[in-house]
């Protein structure tokens, strides 16, 4: 099996972690590894337009190389999202750029690292258009592809909670009503085969019971509200997964970091266990 690996924007510090994960002897010995996009040219921690391209460009050949059958997954390494909409880039992050690339309407982020896992009903959206993007339907398809995934993953009784909107997961009506007219229900349709799915929970418990075991995974309503926490806790170590492709995309959570690009200071981690996921994604 051959994974392609880009190295996303060449001034960050995706082409120092991508040759730091392949140099740390923890990945699967049995798979090969194919570099998209070179550093060849750019200097590290100066990202303008052209090296912008050259992310856009790698995420392309990605494509191109998964249709082909050349690769059979991907690891994408860190992009700047400003960046690339300056030149003209039209989706907000890299998920929906591979949603795109194959056609996909069903499709979420999900970020999981040793602590947490936590799949996103609304992702790349600013905060006070959240409210208006939930419905039951959007919760129920993002918990059926947690749920898929978990199960993929070899656990054989997921337990998910649900995170609530408001603080207290509303408190019957008092602070909200998203939780008694949108989540509640969708958790019902969720737990209509099997009953998976526990809440909606007031969010600021509910990670800690997750973290400390007691569930799988966490169907959070927006961006930060899940990855705030996740990158309390596994800031280094974490992955971000496209859910819904017919391939296994994953990415490790974090940035270009442009600021230490260069300084020998980065660490391969989050790349490492984005690689060994992909592999593990991938038949």
């Amino acid at each position: 099996m051959t994974l392609g690996i880009t190295l996303g924007d060449p001034c960050g510090i995706g082409p120092e972690v991508t040759r730091l994960a392949l140099a740390s002897g923890e990945l699967p010995a049995d798979v090969s590894y194919r570099i998209l996009g070179s550093s060849e040219g750019f200097q590290p921690g100066k990202p303008d337009a052209r090296s912008a391209r050259a992310a856009w460009d790698s995420l392309e050949e990605s494509v191109a190389l998964l249709k082909r059958g050349k690769i059979a997954g991907v690891v994408t390494a860190p992009v700047a999202k400003a960046n690339l909409a300056a030149i003209g880039y039209p989706f907000p992050g890299q998920t929906e750029f591979y949603a795109h690339a194959f056609d996909v309407a069903n499709y979420a982020m999900l970020l999981t690292g040793p602590h947490l896992t936590v799949a996103l009903v609304t992702i790349h959206e600013p905060l006070a258009r959240v409210p208006a993007l939930l419905n039951k339907e959007e919760i129920v398809r993002v918990g059926n592809l947690l749920l898929a995934h978990l199960l993929q993953l070899g656990v054989a009784t997921p337990r998910i909670a649900v995170a609530g909107l408001n603080p207290h997961a509303g408190e019957d009506g008092h602070m909200g009503r998203e939780e008694i007219e949108i989540i509640r229900p969708a958790v019902d349709i969720l737990n209509a085969p099997a009953p998976h799915f526990h809440g909606p929970l007031p969010p600021d418990t509910l990670f800690h019971a997750a973290a400390q075991g007691t569930y799988d995974a966490v169907l959070c309503m927006f961006h930060d509200q899940g990855l705030i926490p996740l990158k309390l806790l596994d800031f280094d170590t974490a992955v971000n997964v496209t859910l819904g492709l017919p391939i296994a995309r994953t990415s490790p959570d974090h940035g270009t970091a442009f600021n230490i690009a260069g300084h020998g200071t980065a660490r391969p981690h989050s790349m490492i266990q984005a690689i060994k996921l992909a592999v593990q994604l991938t038949p």
